[in-house]
């Protein structure tokens, strides 16, 4: 079997830069992507906006704080879904191979390509020129064996840049990185490896499988492929999406009367993600905890019509709060809110004609 050659194409701060090609005003400004008030999160922020320390899905009134002069613009996802649309279609022209991770970012698989270049490397050259002359937005890549490295190259030269990971190079590349830069590898997780003194993917290394395992269950075996440089996920194209959601690990544990804020704005990002999702509603909502020791409980609704806007999914999220039926003083470790049980609108549509 050939090697794969895997290509990640990021686009940068995607939604900014969308405003900022779009508003010659907003240009060399900090732009943040966000609707203003309490319950609102960052959707994106420009690279200027991200020198103070703005994120995507940051609280937009901690945006505020950290930058007052931000200029505030609110998301509109039409406009971002239609560039999204075109920067596709010139990743079609090179591949069939493409796994969209969100509108702003996908995995390719090159191994074959059809203008048949000579590398992976020259594949990603063209699609960011294309990308560029085309919609006049940059975009970075990564070019590596798999995907998960390809996913951490493209972040390597941000912006408007790309980075090569051959395989040769693999080990080398990983072993002085910070834990934390590994998929899946959260605050949390990190924390639980500094205690056993494991600070870089070099240092997995030094631990055997059978003892990482005994830590962390099957993720300490992923743990150690990962550390290996191993990644077998092949680039799937265009899988429907399962489930959407959100979700915090606090820094200390709360009560079930304090989470409330924290869902509010896990809705909100989640309710943004979904925004992306064309022709496909989501009929379930999905409310998700973990207690103080560990254990988790979910509670879900479906609707007789599903939920199409922010406030009703946030009201049917606080509602499901209160269907949890545990001592008051049961304390809360994480909160996740979600969407599920996906089908095409069409069916929405034809059921609604039945009884119109």
């Amino acid at each position: 079997m050939s090697q794969r050659k895997i290509v990640h194409i990021d686009m940068d701060a995607f939604y900014a830069s969308v405003e900022q090609r779009d508003d010659a005003s907003l240009r060399g400004k900090p732009v943040v992507v966000a609707w203003r008030g309490a319950r609102s999160v960052v959707c994106a922020a420009s690279y200027e906006a991200r020198k103070f320390g703005i994120r995507s899905a940051m609280p937009a009134i901690r945006a505020e704080r950290l930058c007052p002069d931000a200029v505030f613009v609110p998301p509109d996802f039409v406009r971002y879904k239609a560039v999204s649309k075109h920067v596709r279609e010139i990743f079609s022209r090179h591949t069939d191979l493409i796994e969209p991770l969100s509108l702003d970012e996908a995995y390719l698989d090159v191994t074959e390509n059809k203008l048949d270049l000579a590398s992976a490397t020259e594949v990603a050259l063209q699609i960011r020129q294309a990308i560029f002359e085309e919609t006049r937005l940059t975009a970075s890549a990564g070019i590596a064996p798999n995907k998960f490295l390809a996913k951490i190259a493209s972040d390597w030269n941000k912006p408007n840049g790309q980075y090569v990971i051959k395989p040769v190079a693999v080990f080398d590349f990983l072993t002085p990185l910070p834990v934390g830069r590994l998929p899946g590898v959260g605050k949390v997780m990190e924390a639980k490896l500094a205690g056993l003194d494991i600070k870089t993917v070099g240092d997995i290394r030094l631990h055997s499988v059978q003892s990482l395992e005994h830590q962390f269950g099957r993720w300490g075996f992923r743990l150690h492929e990962l550390s290996m440089g191993i990644d077998n996920h092949a680039v799937v194209s265009e899988r429907p999406t399962q489930q959407i959601s959100s979700e915090d690990t606090f820094q200390e544990d709360l009560l079930l009367a304090d989470i409330g804020p924290h869902l509010l704005r896990l809705a909100e990002k989640t309710w943004s993600a979904y925004l992306r999702e064309e022709q496909r509603s989501a009929r379930t909502v999905v409310l998700k905890l973990k207690t103080a020791d560990f254990q988790t409980l979910t509670r879900s609704y479906t609707p007789d019509t599903p939920t199409d806007n922010l406030e009703d999914f946030q009201t049917i999220a606080m509602q499901l709060r209160e269907r949890v039926n545990l001592p008051a003083d049961t304390r809360f470790r994480l909160v996740g809110i979600g969407l599920a049980n996906f089908i095409d609108s069409s069916q929405i549509r034809a059921q609604q004609g039945l009884f119109s």
